[in-house]
C-alpha cells in the first residue's frame, strides 16, 4: 500500500479509536459517578468560586468538558440554574478538561494491553453493575491509549518528510496560522481533547536532528490556542433552539477561550519559556507532551483567574450581543425542563423529567380547582377552558412519555436510573388519568348546568364537597411523592373510604331529591357520571399514595430545591 495512505489510515484510525474511547470512558464515568456529580453541580454553585470548583470537578471526573457544557445549558435553559451560576461552572469545566491532556502526557505504552484485558474482564464478567462501569472505563482508558499509539507510530516517517517539516515550520513561525490549523481540527473532530492528543504526538516526534521536537512548544501553543476556540462549538451546538440564558451561557464559554486566544497569542515565546522552566526536565522529545499538557492547564487556570472576579461583566457582555427583546411564552402543552440533548446524560436528564412530571402534577390540581368552581358558581362557561386546559395536559403527558422512552432505548440508564424512570412513568400515568377524569367530570357537569335541566343547589354542595375531598387527596399524594415524607401517604387510604361513604350518600340523596321533586329524573345519568368520575379520582389518587408507601419519590431529584426553600 501507498505510504502516504498508510499514513492517513493510521491516522484516521487511530483517531476514531482515541475518539470511541473517549467517549465510552466518559458515559461510563457517567454511569458510575454520574449522580454524584449532578448533585456536586447543584450543590457547589452557591457561589462563583464554588461554581468554578464544581465545574472542574464534574469535568475532570467525567472525562468530558462537552458534557458539562451541555448539562450547565440545559439547567441554565430550564431556570435550574441561573446565568451566573452557568458561566462559573463552565470556567471550572474548563480547567477540568485540561486533565485528559495530562493523562495522555504519561507514558504507559508497555501496559495499554494489560489495561485493556483488565477493563475487558471487569466489565464482561462481573455482574454488579458499578463494577461493569468500571470496568468500561478502564476499558475505555486502554483503548484510548492505544489510539494514541497508533497515531505516533504512523507519524514517526513524517518526521523525515523535508515537505512535512517545511509545513510545520510555517505554522511554528506564524501563530495566527496555528490558531487556524488548531481551531480547524477541533471544529472538525469536534473534540478538543483528541486534537490535543493529536498535537502531543504531532509535537512528540523527533526533527531532523533526533533530539529536539519537529514544531517545539512554540510552535504547538498556538494550535493548543485554536483547539481551546474550536470546542467552543459543542456549546454553540446544543444551545440551539435552547432559551436567550442557554445562548448566553455558550456564548461566554465562546468569549473565555477567544479572548484567551487574543491575549496569549502576543505572549507565545515567554509563555513557552515559562513553561519549559516549570515543567518535568529532559529532552525535549520526551517531556513536550507534559509540556503542552501544562500550557493548556496554566492557560485555563490564568483565564479562570482573570475572568472570575468579572463574570459580571462577561454577563453584561453576553446579554448585550443577545439582548432580551420579547419575552417569548411557551405553548401550552409544552414542557418547561425538558431537553432532548441531555437524554445522553441521564442523571440530569431525569432529574429534568421529574421536575415536568411535577409540572403536569401542577396543572391537573389547577384543572381540578377549575372544575369545583365551575360547579360550584353552576356556570358552564369555563367548560370549555377545561376542556382546552385537559388537551394540553394530554399533549405534556405524551411528551414526557416520549422523553422518558427515549431515554430507555438510549441504553445509557443504570439499573437504579431505569427503576426511577419506571416510577416517574407509573405516577405520570394517574396524573394524566387525573387531567382526564377532570374532563369527564366537567363534561358531565355541563349537562346538569343547562338552564332547563340545572343541578339542584343541594346536587351543586355535593359534588363541591366530593371535589374538596378529592383535592386534598390528590395535593397529599403528590407531597408524598415530592418530598417522600409517608405521612400524607398513609392519610389518603382513610380518605379514600370517606369517598366511597359520601359516593353512597350522595346516590341515595340524589334518589330522595328526585322523589321529592327538587331534581330532574333526566339528569340521574348525568350525576352518576360525574359520581363515578369523582370515584374513579380517588382510586388514583389511591395509587399514587400507594407508590409512595412503595419507595417510589421525587425528594432526591428536588432535593437542592427542598434545601433552599428552607434556607
Amino acid at each position: 500500500m501507498n505510504e502516504i495512505l498508510q499514513t492517513v489510515f493510521g491516522l484516521l484510525g487511530g483517531l476514531a479509536i482515541f475518539i470511541f474511547g473517549m467517549n465510552m470512558m466518559s458515559e461510563s464515568l457517567q454511569k458510575a459517578a454520574g449522580e454524584k456529580m449532578k448533585k456536586i453541580l447543584g450543590i457547589l454553585t452557591i457561589n462563583p468560586v464554588m461554581g468554578v470548583l464544581a465545574g472542574a470537578l464534574t469535568t475532570a471526573v467525567l472525562q468530558s468538558s462537552s458534557a458539562t457544557t451541555v448539562m450547565v445549558i440545559g439547567f441554565v435553559s430550564a431556570g435550574l440554574m441561573t446565568l451566573p451560576q452557568g458561566i462559573s461552572v463552565i470556567l471550572g469545566a474548563n480547567i477540568g478538561t485540561t486533565m485528559t491532556a495530562q493523562l495522555l502526557a504519561f507514558k504507559i505504552s508497555d501496559y495499554i494491553l494489560i489495561i485493556i484485558f483488565i477493563g475487558f474482564i471487569l466489565s464482561f464478567v462481573m455482574k454488579n453493575e458499578k463494577i461493569k462501569s468500571i470496568g468500561q472505563t478502564i476499558f475505555s482508558f486502554g483503548l484510548l491509549f492505544e489510539g494514541i499509539e497508533i497515531m505516533g507510530s504512523v507519524m514517526k516517517p513524517l518526521a523525515s518528510s523535508p515537505v512535512f517539516i517545511s509545513m510545520i515550520q510555517h505554522v511554528s513561525d506564524v501563530p495566527v496560522l496555528g490558531v487556524a490549523v488548531g481551531t480547524l481540527m477541533t471544529l472538525v473532530v469536534q473534540s478538543s481533547s483528541a486534537t490535543i492528543a493529536v498535537l502531543q504526538n504531532f509535537a512528540s516526534q523527533a526533527g531532523p536532528d533526533g533530539v529536539t521536537s519537529i514544531m517545539g512548544l512554540a510552535g504547538a501553543i498556538p494550535v493548543l490556542l485554536g483547539d481551546n476556540i474550536g470546542t467552543t462549538i459543542t456549546a454553540l451546538i446544543a444551545c440551539i433552539g435552547q432559551s436567550k440564558d442557554a445562548k448566553r451561557t455558550a456564548l461566554a464559554h465562546c468569549t473565555f477561550n477567544i479572548s484567551g486566544a487574543l491575549l496569549f497569542i502576543w505572549f507565545t515565546k515567554p509563555y513557552a519559556q515559562f513553561i519549559t522552566m516549570i515543567s518535568t526536565k529532559g529532552p525535549e522529545v520526551e517531556v513536550i507532551a507534559r509540556q503542552i499538557a501544562n500550557a493548556h492547564t496554566v492557560f485555563n487556570i490564568t483565564m479562570t483567574l482573570i475572568w472570575l472576579p468579572l463574570i459580571w461583566l462577561l454577563v453584561k457582555i453576553v446579554t448585550r450581543i443577545i439582548p432580551d427583546g420579547k419575552t417569548i411564552i411557551a405553548a401550552s402543552g409544552e414542557p418547561l425542563f425538558l431537553d432532548d440533548k441531555m437524554i445522553g446524560q441521564p442523571a440530569a436528564a431525569l432529574e429534568m423529567a421529574a421536575r415536568e412530571v411535577l409540572h403536569c402534577s401542577d396543572l391537573v390540581c389547577e384543572l381540578l380547582d377549575k372544575v369545583k368552581t365551575a360547579v360550584g358558581e353552576r356556570e358552564n362557561r369555563k367548560i370549555e377552558e377545561i376542556n382546552e386546559d385537559g388537551n394540553n395536559i394530554r399533549k405534556l403527558y405524551n411528551r414526557i412519555m416520549e422523553y422518558l422512552a427515549n431515554m430507555f432505548s438510549a441504553g445509557v440508564l443504570t439499573e437504579e436510573q431505569a427503576s426511577q424512570t419506571a416510577g416517574l412513568m407509573y405516577i405520570l400515568s394517574d396524573v394524566d388519568r387525573m387531567g382526564m377524569l377532570c374532563t369527564e367530570a366537567a363534561e358531565s357537569v355541563k349537562g346538569g348546568l343547562e338552564k332547563k335541566n340545572k343541578f339542584s343547589k343541594d346536587a351543586t354542595k355535593d359534588i363541591t364537597e366530593s371535589l374538596d375531598v378529592i383535592e386534598d387527596m390528590y395535593k397529599e399524594a403528590m407531597i408524598a411523592i415530592r418530598t417522600g415524607e409517608l405521612e400524607n401517604a398513609r392519610k389518603i387510604t382513610k380518605k379514600k373510604e370517606k369517598v366511597l361513604d359520601l359516593d353512597i350518600n350522595m346516590r341515595k340523596n340524589h334518589v330522595k331529591r328526585v322523589n321529592k321533586g327538587k331534581c330532574r329524573a333526566e339528569l340521574t345519568s348525568a350525576f352518576t357520571t360525574v359520581l363515578h368520575s369523582i370515584d374513579r379520582m380517588g382510586s388514583s389518587c389511591a395509587n399514587i399514595a400507594d407508590a409512595a408507601l412503595s419507595g417510589v419519590n421525587f425528594g432526591y431529584f428536588i432535593q437542592e430545591e427542598n434545601e433552599k426553600d428552607e434556607e
